[in-house]
């Protein structure tokens, strides 16, 4: 059990999830990953350490509700299957949501550019075409749902209109990220750490050797070595050149990476 990693654990997650749910479940939880340490132990993870995610998730909305239920089913899965002894999934809990940001926060939160690979950005427009498709039989399953009058314990139209929510939920969040999405110029600086470069590094402390390509945060999967610009790591290799040596904090601890070759 101690030498399951995170990122092995998230993978053996993913093999779980139904195709449709796979995306954004595994954007979310390699998100998780990347923030406490890809190659951490889950043994290491504790109580404590998922009450300072939640914190970083923000306060209970309708969208952190929806990235807090990814890392809650990863968390129930780690326990189901005995790879922690404790139900960390309880220890998720967001606080709750004051008041609502106004119109400068939500302005500036729209013109907040998003560096993507043309991969990543083909990868969204995928998805938001299958979501968009899945509309139809959403709104059949909850008027058929409907037929039943009593709607006081209508389990089938509840769950209907959780999925509802959910996808629509997703769908606000791709078309933000478009609208928001920047193309990585590939004739930029190649001698620095950039969105859509390949980068070895060695673990200082044991000698190891890793290979991280870094991707927009759509793109991440720790499982695969595609670690997201926005995570601890992926921050910290920006913008470095070959010889560079940088630090990392994540709650196990401190880890220090000398960049290799930048590909």
């Amino acid at each position: 059990m101690a030498d399951v990693t995170l990122s092995e654990a998230a993978e053996r997650f993913a093999r779980t999830l139904k195709p449709t749910a796979l995306p954004a479940a595994r954007n979310e939880v390699t998100r998780f990953v990347d923030w406490f340490g890809r190659e951490n132990a889950v043994t290491q993870l504790r109580g404590h350490d998922i009450e300072l995610y939640a914190e970083k998730l923000g306060p209970s909305g309708l969208e952190t509700s929806r990235r807090a239920d990814h890392v809650r089913s990863f968390l129930t899965f780690l326990h189901k299957y005995g790879l922690t002894e404790t139900r960390l999934a309880t220890h998720l809990r967001l606080r709750k949501s004051g008041a609502r940001p106004g119109k400068a926060a939500a302005a500036s939160f729209e013109s907040q550019q998003v560096e993507l690979t043309q991969d990543g950005i083909d990868s969204l427009r995928a998805e938001l075409g299958n979501l968009v498709a899945q509309r139809p039989a959403i709104r059949e399953e909850i008027r058929h749902a409907m037929l039943d009058k009593d709607f006081r314990e209508n389990a089938p139209l509840d769950a209907a209109k959780d999925k509802q929510g959910h996808l629509e939920a997703r769908i606000r969040d791709i078309e933000s990220m478009l609208k928001r999405a920047v193309v990585v110029d590939s004739s930029a600086d190649s001698a620095r750490v950039r969105v859509g470069t390949t980068v070895q590094v060695t673990n200082l402390k044991s000698g190891g050797t890793n290979r991280f390509a870094i991707v927009g945060p759509t793109e991440a999967n720790a499982a695969d070595g595609r670690i997201s610009s926005d995570s601890p790591v992926g921050k910290a290799l920006l913008r470095g050149r070959v010889g560079d040596e940088v630090e990392v904090s994540v709650p196990a601890g401190v880890m220090r990476f000398r960049i290799e070759q930048i590909e």
